[in-house]
């Protein structure tokens, strides 16, 4: 049986702990001997936005010394994922790096990429029209979804693997536009960012949805906190709780 290293994202160790669980229990299901190393901690990517490089050795070489040794490496999170695959080239020794980054996968990029759409063991019913937020890393990093911008064929692997949920209707927004969270840009440029936030749940709310799903529990934090400040019925849900049946209206 292969092994898979759950990487579970500092924020939603503290605040969201259920999508730590629903990820579990998805990989579980797909056959997958899951070990969730206990001593794991954030993987930098707030000093990286401040352009603390330096301070990022030590998390980076604790990264590898946890997970390197599984066979695959799956967490709920484009953005963390994306800075151990992209911005470790430059941190970590190549020996390491190279063995690191074939490995690190997000849910969704995992269940559709390795797992496969034909062969997920996806047993749960949604009867509900969803919005689909498409985070930056995960547009623009990880290319889980053609960017709207682009004049190409279409596709969403994010989309792919929700279809296996019976009776959910996935929406797309009319544009992909980053949501104004942007880790430490929230805080630097809090007017900026709540506009964009703005901007976002307006685009979900014009399609008739009053639910939003995503694969970066921080830009649904970040837009989940606007809509309750500002008293608009919308909803924000990790596509681990859907994927495994743990979310209702």
């Amino acid at each position: 049986m292969q092994k898979v290293g759950l990487f579970i994202p500092c924020y939603i160790n503290s605040l969201y702990p259920q999508v730590a669980l629903s990820t579990l229990e998805i990989l579980e299901k797909q056959g997958f001997e899951v070990i969730y190393p206990t001593n794991q901690t954030c993987c930098g990517q707030p000093f990286l936005n401040n352009g603390l490089r330096d301070e990022v050795t030590t998390l980076a070489n604790k990264f590898y010394n946890n997970f390197a040794k599984f066979d695959y490496i799956v967490a709920p999170s484009s953005s963390c994922i994306s800075t151990v695959k992209f911005n470790y080239q430059d941190i970590l020794p190549k020996e390491k790096y190279h063995i690191l980054q074939p490995k690190v996968y997000e849910l969704c990029e995992f269940l559709h990429d390795v797992v496969g759409v034909e062969n997920l063991q996806i047993n749960t019913t949604f009867n509900h029209r969803v919005g689909l937020h498409n985070s930056c890393h995960g547009l623009r990093e990880l290319h889980l979804q053609t960017p709207s911008e682009l004049n190409i064929p279409h596709y969403s692997k994010i989309k792919a693997v929700l279809s296996k949920i019976e009776g959910l209707k996935v929406v797309e927004p009319s544009r992909d536009e980053c949501c104004g969270f942007g880790g430490t840009f929230s805080i630097q440029e809090p007017d900026i960012s709540v506009m964009m936030g703005k901007d976002r749940i307006a685009d979900h709310q014009n399609n008739g949805v009053d639910i939003v799903c995503g694969v970066d529990m921080s830009c649904l934090m970040h837009m989940d906190s606007i809509a309750k400040k500002s008293n608009t019925n919308i909803n924000f849900v990790h596509v681990a709780q859907l994927l495994n049946g743990d979310y209702d209206v």
